[in-house]
C-alpha cells in the first residue's frame, strides 16, 4: 500500500502561518501560478519520521501536502516546500514551509477614515495593519 503524500494535523487549533520571503525559498516556489510561502510550527512526537516522509516524496518527484482544519472547520491543504524538525524537551517541533496560493491569502489594511489627513503626511505607525491568512 503506497504511503499517503500528506501530513495531517489531527487535533489542536488551526495552524498559524507566517508569511516569509527568504531568498532560499525562491527556487522552491517557482510556478506558473502566483503564490506565497509561509511557515508554520507544529508540535509532534516524531519529527524525524515526518521530515523523512517529505524527503521521500520529493525524491520521487511527488508533492506532499499539509492537511489541516481551517478556522471555518473545513479541511484544507497546502503544498509543503521545505521541512525541518527541532528536538525539544517536551517533544519535537516540526517547521513546515508551505506554498499558499494567492487566492488563499488575504491582506487587510485598516485605518480610521475620520482621522485621515488629506495631505497624506500621517505617520505609517498610526495605521492598523492586519495580515490574515
Amino acid at each position: 500500500m503506497p504511503e499517503s503524500r500528506k501530513i495531517t494535523i489531527i487535533e489542536g487549533p488551526s495552524p498559524t502561518f507566517e508569511l516569509v520571503s527568504d531568498a532560499w525559498l525562491l527556487g522552491l516556489t517557482e510556478s506558473p501560478l502566483p503564490s506565497r510561502v509561509a511557515v508554520c510550527r507544529v508540535r509532534t512526537f516524531n519529527g524525524p519520521a515526518l521530515v523523512e516522509r517529505c524527503y521521500r516524496a520529493w525524491r520521487d518527484g511527488q508533492p506532499i501536502h499539509l492537511e489541516f482544519r481551517g478556522e471555518d472547520g473545513l479541511t484544507q491543504q497546502a503544498t509543503i516546500v521545505a521541512a525541518r524538525w527541532i528536538g525539544r524537551p517536551d517533544g519535537h517541533l516540526l517547521l513546515l514551509w508551505v506554498r499558499l496560493d494567492e487566492d488563499d491569502t488575504r491582506v487587510e489594511i485598516g485605518f480610521d477614515l475620520d482621522n485621515f489627513d488629506d495631505d497624506f503626511d500621517q505617520d505609517v505607525d498610526d495605521f492598523d495593519f492586519d495580515l490574515l491568512i
